[in-house]
C-alpha cells in the first residue's frame, strides 16, 4: 500500500493507505477525509476533489489533463500546485506524499 497524508485546511493530518492503481480522490473517500466531496464520482465533472499536492510530488503525479485544467477553472483558490484529486492514480512513486485541502470545494 502507498501512504498518503491528507491535512485539512485545519491543519489536521490523516495518513492513509492507498492502493495502487486507484484515485486518491477513492483513497479520499475510502478514509472519510473531510473537505473531498467528490459530488461527481471522480468522472471531472466538478472541482470538489481540489487539493494542493507537496511540491515534491508534484512531478510524480503527471501533467494536467486540458478537461482538468476546465474544472479547476470552478475551484475555491487555485495554486500553481491545485490539482483534481480524482485525476491522480494511485503509484508506489507517490509513497509519502502529503495533499492539502483548501477550506472550500468548487
Amino acid at each position: 500500500m502507498t501512504k498518503i497524508t491528507f491535512v485539512d485546511s485545519m491543519g489536521e493530518a490523516r495518513v492513509c493507505d492507498g492502493e495502487d492503481g486507484t484515485t486518491v480522490m477513492e483513497c479520499a473517500i475510502r478514509n472519510a477525509v473531510p473537505e473531498i466531496t467528490a459530488e461527481c464520482g471522480g468522472a471531472c465533472a466538478c472541482a470538489t476533489c481540489h487539493v494542493y499536492i507537496d511540491e515534491a510530488f508534484l512531478a510524480a503525479t503527471g501533467e494536467r489533463s486540458e478537461k482538468e485544467e476546465d474544472m479547476l477553472d470552478f475551484a475555491y483558490n487555485v495554486q500553481p500546485n491545485s490539482r483534481l484529486c480524482c485525476q491522480i492514480r494511485i503509484t508506489p512513486e507517490l509513497d509519502g506524499m502529503t495533499v492539502t485541502t483548501p477550506d472550500r470545494q468548487g
